[in-house]
């Protein structure tokens, strides 16, 4: 029955019942830590392997480079022709960095900042500055615009992706630079973009010249299905329209492999990795040449990757399927939430009623789980209706993530009573 349509006494008798179960589980001394998307550890094992490849004694790139030694700062050539296939970048627009994607876009938009794009003043310059922000969103791309100081502007997400009437609007304004997006299952919501979203995109022709879409591509091959929809390649539609430089794509290895020791890639346009490259070559000599060609080694091909990836899938789906059945037995009857099921990536995106996501953090963190903060997916950590939480199943152990899970649904019981009962 859903819960707004019982009387007062039943929401009261109902809560009383939840509250019970709450306590029981405050006695259990729970620890359970739900708040990043970290791959488990079964599925770093799939890639120790990986540690021995060097065991033959080659350790000479193609260009004749010992990848021991300095030098070569945008990447081996092998590691360019590998990335390449796995963003859909030509070889000539790839830049090969370290471990991190973030950082990849943090230096994006350290450069925007202090040395403008292809000509254009730099960001620091401009009076006003703005950035567009899908939400809900990924919490470290807020991070990095709110640190160098933009207005960001909440775009509402929808299940084709960001609201692009609003965007297209919106870049009319000459202090809109850039958006940031995951174009495939998007981070938390799962939302992987339609064809005619990404053609939008690549068609934009924004007042500011200096305008850059953060197409941050980390789940292009998180696949959680057999049969999996690939959107579009941006860059490929805005070359068509004569557009390529509007696009920066990134992409990395970080959950693949080892989120520790990656491999992180940027893709876009000749000019604009020439420009980027200059300005790296400033700031660092090269990145870990042995990693690039430790991951060109053990997989051989993106193909080969693609395979490597389906053991990934087979290791997180079940957790995906327990939490969505939990959320469909639970939650659903009562009316109280809703959420995504994703066909990949890393989190499932639960919103509760209006008002309630801080109070279920509180109460699952008082009982010994701890999520990812609510609010975290909008801009300042303040989500205008604070109701959505981001669930990352693929760490716990799946008998501790059924537990996890099951004291998650009790604390929505509760934050739901309480929000109808007025307290």
């Amino acid at each position: 029955m859903n819960l707004s349509q019982m009387t007062k006494d039943q929401i009261v008798s109902f809560k009383s019942e939840n509250e019970k179960l709450y306590n029981d589980f405050k006695g259990q001394g729970l620890c359970l830590n739900m708040a990043r998307g970290n791959p488990c550890k079964e599925q770093l094992e799939l890639s120790v392997d990986m540690l021995g490849v060097f065991d033959d004694g080659n350790f000479m790139s193609s260009c004749g480079t010992d990848v021991r030694n300095y030098g070569i700062v945008d990447g081996i050539p092998e590691a360019k022709k590998f990335f390449s296939d796995m963003i859909g970048v030509g070889t000539e627009e790839i830049i090969i960095f370290g471990n991190s994607s973030l950082n990849a876009m943090f230096f994006a938009v350290q450069c925007a900042f202090n040395k403008g794009i292809l000509g254009s003043k730099p960001w620091s310059q401009c009076e006003k500055r703005k950035f567009l922000c899908p939400v809900p969103g990924y919490d470290r791309h807020f991070k990095v615009t709110e640190f160098f100081g933009f207005e960001m502007i909440n775009i509402p997400m929808t299940p084709s992706g960001p609201d692009m009437d609003m965007i297209e609007e919106l870049v009319k304004d000459e202090d809109v630079k850039g958006i940031w997006c995951v174009p495939q299952y998007s981070n938390p919501d799962g939302i992987s973009y339609s064809d005619e979203t990404v053609k939008r995109f690549a068609a934009l022709k924004p007042a500011a010249k200096d305008f850059r879409i953060f197409w941050d591509n980390a789940y292009c091959i998180h696949h959680l299905t057999d049969d999996p929809h690939c959107i579009l390649n941006i860059l490929d539609e805005a070359k068509k329209l004569g557009n390529e430089d509007i696009v920066y794509v990134f992409g990395s290895t970080s959950k693949v492999t080892f989120p520790g020791a990656g491999v992180a890639v940027m893709g876009a346009s000749v000019a604009n990795v020439e420009e980027l490259r200059k300005y790296l070559g400033i700031s660092i000599i090269g990145y870990d040449k042995m990693n690039q060609f430790r991951h060109v080694k053990f997989f051989g091909t993106f193909e080969n990757m693609k395979e490597h990836m389906k053991k990934h899938k087979e290791i997180i789906a079940p957790k995906f399927r327990l939490v969505c059945d939990v959320l469909n037995k639970e939650i659903a009857p009562l009316g109280i939430g809703e959420w995504t099921d994703p066909e990949g990536g890393y989190f499932i995106s639960f919103n509760a009623l209006a008002g309630c996501a801080k109070r279920i953090v509180q109460l699952c963190k008082d009982a010994g789980v701890t999520l990812t903060g609510a609010g975290a997916t909008f801009p300042h950590g303040v989500d205008p209706e604070d109701k959505n939480i981001r669930i990352a199943p693929t760490y716990p152990p799946i008998e501790d993530l059924a537990k996890a899970m099951e004291l998650f649904v009790i604390c929505v019981k509760i934050a739901a009573a309480e929000k109808l009962l007025g307290e």
